[in-house]
């Protein structure tokens, strides 16, 4: 029995703001990487995304795993721009006595 020595590619794609997907789904390269450093293995990962496949997963944590230095650099990236779309969020919402302000709406409108 002979192997082909054909590349196999990363189920990766990129939307418009840059962010990387796995296998034309909705789930980021953040998620899985994330779950996978916290302890879940590839079938877990496939369970708490059903739309993913097992087959992506194990090849996006393999590309992880084996290019470790440019995807901690994109993850760290994303997580400053995350970090300063919340600070630009939190500064454009008053967040102060927020749970005080919805119960006064809640008990407003039950009476």
């Amino acid at each position: 029995m002979e192997f082909s020595s054909a590349t196999i590619s990363a189920p990766f794609n990129s939307d418009t703001a840059g962010v990387v997907r796995i296998g034309g789904t909705r789930v980021t390269l953040d998620t899985v990487i994330s779950a996978f450093k916290n302890g879940s293995t590839c079938e877990e990962i496939v369970f708490q995304f059903p739309v993913l496949k097992l087959a992506d997963v194990y090849s996006a944590i393999s590309y992880y795993l084996n290019h470790q230095d440019e995807v901690e650099a994109y993850l760290e990236q994303h997580e400053r721009i995350a970090d300063k779309i919340k600070k630009n969020i939190q500064a454009q919402i008053d967040t102060r006595d927020i749970r005080q302000r919805l119960k006064k709406q809640r008990n407003e409108k039950e009476e």
